[in-house]
């Protein structure tokens, strides 16, 4: 069937879908609409102005005259030319015009969605008889069937097309497009376990017989230039080999011509490759691998069909099993019509002699076939278990050498878990004993913390102790320096005023007598009672120094504490030389002893005014002027 015709087929139901009164006459209107859309469908060039004369309302122009079948044929078909358009777009638009008219289901959610009724509208166009209106028979309508219950991986029971037709008795004759759908949608055509695997058949079907795809799937591609292997989704057409990435066909890898010359050939196992075949090309020698033997037979005689279409000048595979059908049917019509009519039996005879021939030759032929492939497939089967067995027993010898590795191996680690274990309670016994050595570190620590926070404690009341006596010192030796020198002006005064005038020649002429020093004779003259406490208080301070306090601090606390004995021992003397002095008499004076009368007791003022003096007199007659000892002088 000539493109034409196949796009006359979608015009006819657009066509119809406008004829609203079923008159077979549309308003020019609608018509040059119509034509429009066909325009742009096919990708025709047309110019509008003459487009509009054309349909103009009144009695001229072609579409009045003719009609707009040959309008049709002349402005439209005859232009259309294949491969300048997509028939698919095309014929969509004619379902489109028409489904909204025509194709009413009963069922709204029925087994057949949208999608599906147009490629099953397609698939009906394609398979359809070739006249008006458009109908589907029997054997095509099995045939259709066939293919999708096959594309489901089901078995195709006719019992349900039967069922139908002995029920309507009008469908035995043909069936429209609109009955197939509506019959179809209702599940009364086909046992379909899910919608989602009917789809997917209708797809594989419409694709397979509308886009003339005569087979696809996945095969491994050697490259031209790295030389590897790659996985590629090959679709055959009658046209060529076109190979993508994937089976989404976007991206495009490359595609190999397939013409009269080009040779397909199987190839020998290599490479760790198995299921070879090749396609030689006058410029390029392609090789493929299939999954299996089976796959690689079907590719090949998928190709070499392919071939032969091309050196027959053919184009659609579907399009040619569709004539053969048809011959085969008419052929046995006039056979039943010659048989009838009892006229020309030889020739009836001839002709299903030679369609009986020819069906035995074509299941010979297939016999043949499966006879090569299942030999081919025990031999192969045979090899593989051979490789396998071999594989196997190098395998159980690669896996009882593991093992002895892995017992040797086991071996290695149990010692070494043990030397590990006994290293292990080393390093416990050494930790506790680190530990304990710790714990003693950390009392002597603390204790010695303990011992120098006490020790700066003690020091800190030692010095505060220091500073307090150094302040009272301070204190004292003001004191004493403010009352030194008024004792000293006062005991001057008063020995002037007691010394007769008379007497102070002969006091001159006297011999002096030997003097004591203040301090010698305030020391001797202090009582016991007071040094003994401050004796017993300096051995109580001397012990604590010497079990207390460090070296340093005890030499320094010793000559503080000398000096402060020094210092309480001339303030007590100081102060008993303060009492008050009585003036002399002024009788004569008796004479005193030249020895002081009282041996380790005070001296009232007289005896000490008289000692004094003897021993002044004393000192002027030797020539000798006493001086204050070292000690007094720095005090």
């Amino acid at each position: 069937m000539d493109l034409q015709s196949e796009l006359l087929k979608s015009i006819w139901y657009a066509f119809t879908s406008l004829d609203v009164e079923q008159s077979g006459k549309v308003s020019k209107s609608q018509l040059k609409v119509l034509s429009h859309n066909l325009y742009t469908a096919l990708n025709i060039p047309h110019d509008p102005v003459a487009l509009e004369e054309h349909f103009k309302d009144n009695n001229n122009g072609p579409v009045s005259n003719q009609g707009y079948m040959p309008y049709l044929n002349k402005y439209i078909l005859a232009k259309a030319t294949e491969g300048t358009f997509s028939k698919e777009i095309f014929d969509e638009l004619c379902w489109t015009l028409t489904s909204k008219k025509n194709f009413k289901p009963t069922i709204q959610h029925g087994l057949c969605s949208q999608k599906d009724c147009f490629k099953l509208f397609c698939l009906f166009n394609l398979l359809s008889e070739d006249r008006y209106p458009l109908v589907i028979i029997q054997p095509e309508l099995e045939y259709l069937l066939k293919k999708i219950s096959s594309a489901m991986s089901l078995d195709w029971d006719e019992t349900l097309l039967e069922e139908l037709l002995s029920q309507n008795v009008d469908l035995q004759d043909g069936m429209s497009v609109w009955e197939f759908l509506e019959h179809l949608s209702a599940g009364q055509l086909l046992r379909v376990e899910s919608k989602e695997a009917f789809s997917l058949a209708v797809e594989d079907v419409f694709m397979e017989m509308y886009h003339n795809i005569i087979k696809k799937g996945y095969l491994l591609k050697k490259g031209h230039v790295r030389r590897n292997w790659q996985e590629r989704w090959f679709v055959l057409k009658p046209s060529g080999l076109t190979y993508f990435v994937c089976e989404d066909l976007k991206e495009k890898k490359g595609e190999i011509p397939l013409e009269e010359s080009c040779v397909v050939e199987n190839l020998p196992d290599k490479e760790g490759r198995r299921c070879l075949f090749c396609v030689k090309t006058p410029n390029r020698t392609y090789e493929m691998s299939a999954t299996n033997l089976k796959h690689r037979v079907d590719w090949v005689q998928a190709m070499q069909t392919v071939l032969r279409l091309r050196a027959e000048g053919k184009t659609s595979l579907h399009q040619e099993l569709k004539l053969s059908r048809r011959k085969q049917r008419e052929t046995l019509q006039r056979s039943h019509s010659n048989q009838s009519d009892n006229s020309e039996p030889t020739a009836v005879e001839a002709s299903l002699h030679s369609a009986s021939e020819q069906q035995r030759e074509t299941e010979r032929l297939e016999q043949h076939i499966e006879s090569i492939i299942q030999r081919e497939v025990e031999a192969k089967h045979k090899e593989e278990e051979k490789q396998e067995r071999e594989k196997q027993q190098a395998m159980q010898i690669d896996l009882v050498r593991q093992l002895e590795e892995a017992k040797e191996a086991k071996e290695k680690m149990t010692a070494t878990l043990t030397e590990m274990e006994k290293e292990v309670q080393q390093q416990k016994k050494r930790i506790h004993e680190l530990e304990l050595t710790q714990l003693k570190l950390e009392e002597a620590l603390n204790a010695q913390i303990h011992a120098r926070l006490e020790e700066d404690r003690i020091r800190q009341d030692l010095e505060s102790q220091l500073a307090e006596e150094q302040a009272k010192l301070a204190e004292l030796l003001l004191r004493q320096s403010q009352q030194e020198t008024p004792a000293v002006r006062s005991q001057d005064d008063t020995s002037t005023k007691t010394r007769p005038i008379n007497q102070q020649p002969e006091e001159s002429s006297q011999p002096k007598t030997e003097e004591v020093p203040i301090h010698e004779s305030a020391s001797t003259a202090a009582p016991p009672s007071i040094q003994q406490p401050e004796e017993s208080g300096h051995h109580n301070t001397e012990t604590f120094r010497s079990h207390i306090l460090p070296i340093s601090i005890q030499r320094e606390l010793m000559s503080q504490s000398t000096s402060t004995q020094m210092l309480k021992h001339w303030t007590v003397q100081l102060n008993r030389l303060m009492k008050p002095i009585a003036p002399g008499d002024k009788s004569e004076h008796l004479p005193v002893k030249p020895t002081c009368p009282r041996q380790g007791q005070a001296l009232t003022s007289t005896e000490f005014i008289t000692k004094v003096q003897t021993g002044v007199g004393q000192e002027k007659g030797n020539g000798y002027s006493p001086s204050p000892p070292p000690q007094e002088e720095e005090e």
